[in-house]
């Protein structure tokens, strides 16, 4: 494979990362915890898009389930984000798992 061959596709590759990218920004997932009673939505470059209560989980004397149920609904939705990217990158990267992609 020549040098002209090799760029052309690095630069198609590029391209084709750039898009999945941009499609995961309009993508979104949503993590949960206590049943539903909390859920975090995330893009799909991990940006918070909306937090949901159902009026059950707000109990004023014991915020600190409240806080607890949010992290976990949170981190439940950035391990969905990770497999979706990874989902989506895993073809063109060939399971590489680079960091940031």
């Amino acid at each position: 494979m020549n040098q002209q061959n090799l760029m052309r596709q690095a630069r198609k590759l590029q391209e084709q990362l750039a898009k999945i990218q941009e499609d995961l920004g309009n993508e979104a997932v949503t993590g949960s915890a206590g049943a539903g009673a909390v859920e975090v939505t995330l893009n799909g470059h991990g940006n918070v898009q909306g937090i949901k209560l159902r009026k059950d989980a707000v109990d004023p004397s014991d915020v600190e389930t409240l806080e607890d149920l949010i992290l976990v609904a949170f981190k439940d939705a950035q391990s969905k984000v990770a497999a979706l990217s990874q989902a989506r990158m895993g073809p063109l990267t060939g399971g590489l798992g680079i960091p940031g992609l």
